[in-house]
């Protein structure tokens, strides 16, 4: 995993956002994910670099970009100069580096609205600690200038050096869980769960006051005793506040060929999940459905 402290790319600096945090907060989504789960929302945040994103009903082939004959761009074309000069922004860069100083700048601008409301900066992705060294400079840049909430979404599969820096930096941490079960998770998610569940086991150990995210999947993660075994990973004295279940929704899908790939979920798109929370009752958690 790449620990570059001098730049980030990151696709969006999304700002007055009311739901990654208390108060009004800016989100920064870092680029680049080491999971590739089936029903991932932003297609746009997997890879690490800046790529080109072509929505095909804005084109009007002017010719403009420089396509070759078979329409795919040609090798040597420059990104930047391609999306200043497609008249109808069918082809945009996703993906932008920043420097700790662009980057904390851009985000303090937005300070006294921080401070009016308790509100701050929630880092998601993407996954954040996969640039942790530059997330950990950035955060001490910020709180340095002004006292800001931080917080961090975050999947949780990083070594566990790197996932201590980076959340013993934030004053809450949105944790998301895909699924308790290992083969599930690596079937869903393409990657083995082994360090997510002990990075998990440190977050509770620390007592950092965090968030379980669970995306509800139906047919993948929304049975009963699944969620029966998300409360049990859960269960015992931590900072946890609360879990959030996140229903699908099938929005993403429209974002997939925009980056060149395919939605291919694996589950029936047509099914609602179960949002039944009473497993999670029963160990005492409050969970709430988003």
């Amino acid at each position: 995993m790449s620990d570059s402290k001098e730049t980030a790319v990151i696709f969006e600096v999304r700002e007055f956002c009311l739901h990654d945090g208390p108060g009004v907060r800016t989100t920064v989504f870092f680029k680049g994910c080491p999971l590739r789960c089936t029903w991932c929302h932003n297609p746009e945040g997997l890879s690490p670099e800046p790529e080109m994103i072509f929505k095909s009903r804005r084109c009007r082939h002017c010719g403009n970009c420089g396509l070759d004959t078979s329409g795919r761009l040609k090798a040597d074309v420059d990104l930047s100069r391609l999306e200043r000069i497609c008249p109808n922004r069918a082809r945009m860069i996703c993906g932008k580096r920043w420097t700790v100083d662009a980057l904390a700048k851009e985000l303090l601008s937005n300070v006294d609205v921080f401070s009016a409301s308790g509100g701050g900066v929630t880092f998601s992705g993407g996954e954040p600690l996969l640039q942790t060294g530059f997330l950990e400079r950035l955060a001490i840049r910020l709180r340095a200038e002004a006292p800001i909430h931080l917080a961090i979404e975050t999947s949780g599969f990083a070594p566990q050096e790197d996932y201590q820096r980076g959340i013993s930096q934030m004053d809450l941490v949105f944790q998301d869980l895909k699924h308790p079960d290992p083969v599930a998770h690596r079937r869903w998610t393409g990657v083995d769960p082994a360090p997510i569940l002990a990075n998990l086991r440190w977050l509770k150990s620390s007592g950092k006051p965090f968030v379980a995210r669970i995306p509800l999947m139906p047919g993948v993660n929304d049975a009963a005793d699944v969620k029966e075994s998300f409360a049990r990973l859960l269960d015992g004295h931590s900072g946890l506040q609360r879990v959030e279940l996140l229903p699908y929704h099938a929005t993403a899908a429209a974002k997939y060929p925009f980056v060149g790939r395919t939605y291919q979920p694996g589950f029936d798109v047509s099914r609602a999940p179960d949002t039944d929370i009473t497993p999670f009752a029963r160990y005492g958690i409050e969970a709430k459905v988003m």
